[in-house]
């Protein structure tokens, strides 16, 4: 009777390998995210009758969504069974439903320009390298809420948190004049004129007269950012850009301030570029959209 070999150990090196060949060639990528696609569909439907001022008919609504008609209906009496879109009995045309209000007045009440802002001036002072502020408009003007500082240059301690700006003497003040009525910035620009008509010499870019304010105010909404130079604090320039909220009042501004010379305040440049961006993010996400 032949005796039962015993097994061999496996040799621990052998295994090693073998674990990691195997390892190697079965570990399974990490998927992505995935959704529900009939949900994303549904909302090329609630998109389309968010775009248009008066209620559609079905057929509109296929031809402008590229579904057909058939699903549009199916995708059509689920929302109207939650009531976010509504069928008017007379026409048979659809438009948004009480529901669809009741959440765009919820979106407004839950935003909160500070904490949209703080990721994208974080990213603006981590790869630009200077001070970004937040501003809003106060009870006695433009006021500074929040900064993050750069890299590339000093702390800019003159400014803090809770710091009142000028309307002509601030990248952040100028824009505010330029997008809020005049009825909450006419007293203080008619002080601040006549301040500066008594102030010599001339070494700044602030505006003396109304004209040149005009000027400036148009130059502004047209670039969709302010620049100051020299004007705030001594050999210093700083870009300001707006945000707007879903009626396209101007909420607040982010601005980043630099040393001349070594910030890029070129209103056509990258650094103006990438302000811009991000604010009209920001006021994206507030449910703004420029006008055609």
């Amino acid at each position: 009777m032949k005796k039962s070999r015993r097994p061999r150990p496996p040799d621990p090196a052998k295994a090693s390998a073998r674990g990691a060949k195997s390892s190697k060639n079965t570990t399974p990528e990490r998927p992505g995210r995935r959704g529900i696609q009939s949900i994303e569909i549904g909302f090329r439907i609630l998109d389309y009758l968010r775009t248009e001022l008066r209620p559609v008919p079905l057929k509109m609504i296929a031809a402008n969504t590229g579904m057909s008609a058939a699903n549009v209906h199916y995708y059509l009496v689920s929302f109207q069974a939650v009531g976010i879109v509504r069928q008017e009995t007379d026409t048979g045309c659809y438009a948004l439903g009480p529901y669809a209000l009741k959440l765009g007045m919820a979106a407004i009440e839950q935003f909160d320009v500070f904490a949209v802002a703080r990721p994208a001036m974080t990213e603006l002072a981590t790869t630009i390298g200077h001070t970004v502020f937040l501003g809003v408009w106060g009870n006695r003007g433009p006021t500074i809420i929040y900064r993050v500082e750069g890299g590339a240059s000093r702390p800019i301690i003159e400014l803090r948190v809770g710091s009142v700006l000028g309307l002509l003497r601030s990248a952040l003040g100028r824009n505010f004049l330029a997008h809020l009525p005049r009825s909450l910035t006419g007293e203080m620009l008619d002080q601040e004129l006549k301040e500066e008509r008594s102030r010599k010499p001339r070494m700044d870019d602030a505006p003396t007269t109304k004209i040149e304010v005009e000027e400036m105010m148009a130059a502004i909404r047209r670039d969709g950012i302010s620049r100051c130079r020299d004007a705030l604090l001594p050999n210093f320039t700083s870009l300001s850009a707006p945000t707007f909220d879903q009626a396209g009042f101007m909420i607040a501004a982010i601005t980043m301030m630099g040393p001349i010379g070594i910030l890029d305040d070129d209103l056509k440049g990258p650094t103006a570029t990438a302000l811009i961006l991000h604010a009209r993010a920001i006021s994206a996400t507030a449910g703004w959209q420029p006008e055609a």
